[in-house]
């Protein structure tokens, strides 16, 4: 363990703000309405506001959805195949006791720390929005930090660095993804595709967002239920 993660996920496990404050961050950490309920519609926004630049913006935000499925994929192989890393609330070298009660505690305990897969997520969200709109993509990303990451870490989920690989990595995907060569490359032909069939890709778009949105979560649930079964 190094001093870096162990001296914040000390000082974390320390404060203890009562019992409401506890719940109110467990919640915060665990719904939806807290991540993608926030950030996924604010790409919609982006989507259908008018000006000169249309084109250009649906570009973007069909390549940041791109990217925040590339770095959500991204996230679970890192989390498979680099060595396996206890998170910090099941961490018994750490003897710490974090606030609040562990969330999902089997499915946390059988999967890696490291990195983030909510903060390579979201961040690769946060920084599409960043890139076409600076003042509300520095509010995205400060809501990542605040909202979505520090809570994790507050409660134990995530060391420090499990977040900050993550966040950087995610941002490094859509910064890759949304340059002029890959971008036109990867969003022209489905935008080309969406205006000639708004029916059909509008119920895509949807399905794509809420799954997003619930980071696939219930479809994990069902797959593996399937496999457990077989």
């Amino acid at each position: 363990m190094n001093s870096f993660d162990s001296s914040i996920e000390t000082y974390l496990s320390s404060l203890h703000f009562g019992y409401l404050a506890a719940k109110t961050i467990e919640v915060i950490a665990d719904l939806y309405t807290f991540k993608g309920l926030v950030l996924i519609p604010l790409l919609w926004w982006m989507w259908f506001q008018p000006d000169e630049r249309r084109e250009w913006r649906r570009e973007m935000v069909l390549t940041t959805l791109f990217s925040g499925l590339l770095a959500l994929l991204v996230g679970r192989l890192l989390a498979h195949w680099l060595p396996f890393r206890a998170r910090p609330v099941f961490s018994g070298e750490l003897h710490l006791h974090f606030a609040g009660h562990v969330i999902e505690d089997a499915q946390l305990s059988n999967w890696s720390s490291f990195p983030s897969d909510h903060a390579m997520l979201w961040m690769a969200v946060a920084t599409g929005i960043f890139l076409v709109w600076r003042g509300i993509g520095v509010l995205a990303i400060l809501y990542v930090v605040l909202v979505i990451c520090l809570p994790r870490a507050y409660l134990g989920f995530h060391y420090p660095t499990d977040l900050l690989a993550g966040a950087l990595v995610g941002a490094g995907i859509t910064y890759l993804m949304t340059r002029d060569a890959i971008r036109v490359r990867c969003a022209t032909p489905a935008l080309r595709w969406m205006e000639r069939y708004p029916g059909p890709s509008a119920m895509l778009a949807f399905i794509v967002c809420l799954e997003l949105a619930t980071q696939f979560d219930e479809l994990r649930m069902l797959t593996g239920s399937v496999i457990k079964h077989l």
